[in-house]
């Protein structure tokens, strides 16, 4: 595990964003844990926030010309990670999608800069990849290229098929995603830290049973 992992899972605990207990994903699935980036609800957490996604972003290589963010969680998400960008010396233009377009005023259904260019994806998770596949439809039909997506946790576990989730958004579109954190983050975290122990057996179950 990085220490931008390990970072990333000690502020999400500490903020109550990341919970242990008993959930039931989009999926169905009865979960032992869950993230909830709607609980980054202050200013400073969320300056935090794109603090880690713009760390994980620039160590992964991926280039790209704009942030996109979906609606709703995605967009203070691409806010702030544009925002975190800027202060590193890269000022990138952003852009976001109304869920209904405005017959009004500028109309359409993207906020922001244009849709163009390289276009990187800013969301908290990808659980059955249907918000992933909207992101990339809106972006190549305003004729820019999705190049890659930005989230929080991955959960590494089943999506449609054998493959993760994540994988299958991979394979399915052809573009990268970069994660700040891992369930295999979260277990060896856990492994660390004798208050929270008491969870590793049942997230590791669930691992075993969901898990790729």
């Amino acid at each position: 595990m990085s220490d931008l992992s390990h970072q990333f899972i000690e502020f999400a605990i500490r903020k109550r964003v990341l919970r242990f207990g008993e959930f039931i994903t989009k999926a169905g699935r009865r979960t032992p844990y869950f993230f909830n980036s709607g609980l980054f609800d202050d200013g400073e957490s969320l300056m935090q926030l794109g603090e880690f996604y713009a760390a994980a972003i620039l160590q992964s290589g991926v280039p790209f010309d704009m942030l996109y963010g979906p609606a709703y969680k995605g967009i203070p998400l691409v806010c702030s990670v544009a925002i975190a960008l800027a202060r590193q010396g890269r000022n990138l233009p952003y852009a976001f999608n109304r869920k209904e377009a405005k017959d009004h005023g500028e109309g359409g259904i993207i906020v922001g800069a244009p849709l163009q260019g390289r276009v990187l994806i800013v969301d908290d998770v990808i659980s059955a990849g249907m918000s992933a596949r909207e992101s990339v439809d809106i972006i190549l039909a305003q004729g820019a290229r999705p190049c890659g997506m930005a989230i929080a946790i991955d959960r590494q576990e089943r999506g449609q098929g054998t493959l993760s989730a994540v994988q299958e958004v991979e394979r399915d579109f052809g573009i990268p995603v970069i994660s700040i954190a891992t369930l295999a983050d979260l277990i060896a975290y856990l492994d660390g830290a004798p208050e929270l122990l008491a969870h590793k057996a049942e997230v590791e179950q669930y691992r075993a049973t969901y898990g790729v």
